[in-house]
């Protein structure tokens, strides 16, 4: 657990940076977002717009029939006067006449005729501020405003001066809201801003405006709560802080009903696609339309913006989007549950994982989006995630390798290269600190060693010795035994450490059986070669140990054993002198391998008691069992030990 503590603490260190970016809100993440956004709503498609609306179109083809615009202002109050026939219950207008024209009484008569019909107004937000002496305009502010303290945190977006119709229009209609619309930083069109200030007064948009007659409520029942939301009737609209309301786009262009001018005129609409219905009088015509860029579209009539706005506000049909503070604690909880999960696989496979972390995430917020119409943040959770998946990756490659390097330079030369990677694969195997463990020792001296020295050359000896050891290591390291050390001539393994090894005795009289084999190959080269031959003894013994690293730290330390059964092992081996004997191993060895040998796990061996010995160290006499490699065709034997007098040897 103390190697996760520092990769998770970096998961949980890059969750709060990322927290902390949700509420600074860097553009590149919030650029992301929006994109991402964006394709949410290209995923979902076309949606089936809401009926009570229908847009009134000055297309192409009403261009050509009745000329280029701007039309005459007696032409729009001929289609006024046909809307108002067929029973449009709303005229919303989105075309500004700030200039006087001839025409203007024929219009204003229309408008007036009509009671039903809503001009537009622009505010301007740069230029120099102008006061308005237009009493008409005021007539259309917010009457009630609540919680109004709160714009001193959150101002909402104040103009500095307004373009209002003409006089004679404004009269006609006395309902006027304004049509500004205000793009993100990329050009996109995401939010409708509700309110605007203008001259110490809290102004509606014409989409609000519009919905206001629809519902057939007076002005006076539009109620602002600051920073949260406006109260129309019955229904309330949300905000964010500043006024603002995310628009819910029913589609690309197109998806609301568009009725061309000139089928009005000409009396080719069918009446009931307008009784009862908000008309929206706006260009579509390619040239003359102000083209808006949505998430929905790349071109979108800026007329079925409004139609979406106000379709959203009639049907309560709206974006939510969480909150910061929802969105910190989904980074955090996501962040900090995906770094736990992490730690635990390894990089291929936490690569899948982060994949599917992530999916997760994009499904569980396309979900809410489509079916509950919510705004789940995800840029800055997904960019956590992976940020947070590289990081600890790359701090586990590190340390891994450097630790992988350390258990590399430590292990090698005692065991193979298999369990050398065994140990990188499975870190916890290789306590590198001492522990009780059980282990089967095996001990190998050379005998009359000291002799054979003193009668012949070192280069002989050594090169003789070193071929014998050679050969007995590789012996060891094929059945995965760990080589402790050499003592001169004599070698030291055992088994069960460092990786655990259930058969380890097993392992062990396997390996002392092939150095015995071996060892005899070596004595007929030697004699071909007319070498004198050596001969040894192998001592085994089972027991529990002390097994770790041993020795002055950071200058010298050996991965070894230490301990009463150990010393067995060697006194054991040194009895291999006495009975004239290859292996011997002890009591508890044997009882590890009976039952194999019985079943031929343990194949070709005689295994026959020798002796109870009394050896220097233990106050228990210990059976010893001489075991002998028998021919192919002989079955493996156990000959027990007889009821004997306890032998005592007073030298090894």
């Amino acid at each position: 657990m103390r190697k996760k503590i520092i990769p998770i603490s970096i998961g949980i260190l890059i969750s709060i940076i990322f927290s902390i970016f949700a509420v600074i809100k860097p553009l590149p993440l919030e650029h992301l977002e929006q994109l991402i956004y964006d394709t949410r709503y290209k995923v979902r498609g076309r949606g089936t717009p809401p009926p009570e609306i229908v847009i009134a179109a000055i297309d192409d083809r009403s261009l050509e029939k009745i000329g280029r615009w701007p039309w005459e202002r007696a032409r729009i109050a001929q289609v006024i006067d046909r809307l108002v026939a067929m029973g449009a219950k709303v005229i919303m207008v989105d075309i500004i006449f700030s200039e006087p024209a001839r025409d203007d009484g024929v219009l204003a008569s229309s408008i007036k005729s009509a009671g039903n019909v809503i001009l537009p107004i622009v505010f301007d937000f740069k230029g120099e501020k102008k006061k308005i002496t237009e009493e008409f305009l005021y007539d259309n502010v917010f009457p009630i405003v609540r919680n109004s303290d709160y714009f001193k945190i959150f101002p909402p977006l104040s103009a500095h001066s307004a373009l209002l119709p003409v006089k004679e229009l404004i009269n006609a209609t006395k309902t006027l809201g304004y049509i500004n619309m205000f793009p993100d930083k990329d050009g996109v069109l995401r939010w409708e801003v509700l309110t605007v200030e203008f001259d110490g007064e809290i102004f509606p948009s014409i989409d609000l405006q519009t919905a206001r007659m629809y519902m057939g409520l007076p002005i006076e029942s539009m109620i602002l709560r600051a920073t949260q939301g406006i109260q129309l009737g019955d229904k309330f609209i949300p905000t964010d802080f500043w006024g603002r309301a995310l628009i819910h786009y029913y589609g690309p262009e197109g998806t609301f009903p568009y009725i061309s001018i000139v089928d009005i005129l000409d009396g080719r609409v069918n009446p009931s696609t307008i009784k009862d219905k908000i008309v929206l009088i706006g260009a579509t015509a390619v040239g003359i339309y102000d083209l808006r860029v949505t998430p929905t579209s790349a071109a979108m009539p800026g007329i079925e913006k409004h139609a979406s706005v106000i379709a959203s506000i009639l049907r309560q049909d709206f974006i939510y989007k969480i909150t910061n503070l929802t969105n910190i604690l989904i980074i955090l909880i996501s962040g900090i549950i995906f770094t736990i999960l992490i730690v635990q696989l390894k990089a291929i496979f936490g690569a899948i994982f982060a994949l599917l972390f992530i999916g997760a995430l994009s499904l569980m917020s396309y979900y809410f989006f489509f079916w509950k119409n919510l705004w789940i943040t995800l840029s800055y959770s997904t960019i956590n995630i992976l940020i947070t998946y590289f990081f600890i990756t790359a701090y586990r490659y590190a340390t891994e390798e450097r630790y992988a390097k350390r258990i590399r330079g430590m292990f090698s030369s005692y065991v193979t290269e298999k369990v050398v990677n065994e140990l990188i694969k499975n870190p916890n195997l290789a306590k590198l600190g001492g522990e009780r463990k059980e282990v089967t020792v095996l001990f190998s001296d050379i005998r009359g060693f000291t002799t054979f020295s003193e009668k012949h050359g070192p280069e002989e000896v050594v090169k003789i010795l070193n071929e014998y050891l050679g050969e007995m290591t590789n012996i060891i390291f094929k059945w995965d035994g760990t080589l402790d050390k050499f003592v001169g001539d004599e070698i030291v393994a055992f088994w069960n450490a460092p990786i655990p090894q259930e058969n380890h005795a097993e392992l062990a009289v396997k390996c002392a059986l092939h150095m015995v084999r071996r060892l005899k190959e070596l004595q007929q080269k030697w004699i071909s070669e007319g070498k004198t031959p050596l001969d040894a003894g192998y001592g085994i013994n089972t027991g529990e140990v002390i097994v770790g690293n041993i020795g002055a730290e950071g200058k010298k330390m050996d991965y070894t054993v230490i301990g009463d059964n150990v010393n067995l092992g060697a006194r054991v081996e040194g009895l291999t002198r006495k009975y004239n004997t290859n292996i011997i191993i002890t009591e508890s060895t044997f009882e590890k391998i009976k039952d194999k040998i019985l079943d031929g796990t343990i194949w070709h061996i005689r295994v026959k008691g020798l002796d109870k010995v009394a050896v220097k160290g233990k106050t228990k006499p210990v059976e010893i069992y001489e075991v002998v490699e028998v021919a192919k065709d002989q079955p493996s034997e156990i000959i027990e030990l007889e009821e004997k007098e306890v032998v005592t040897f007073t030298e090894k």
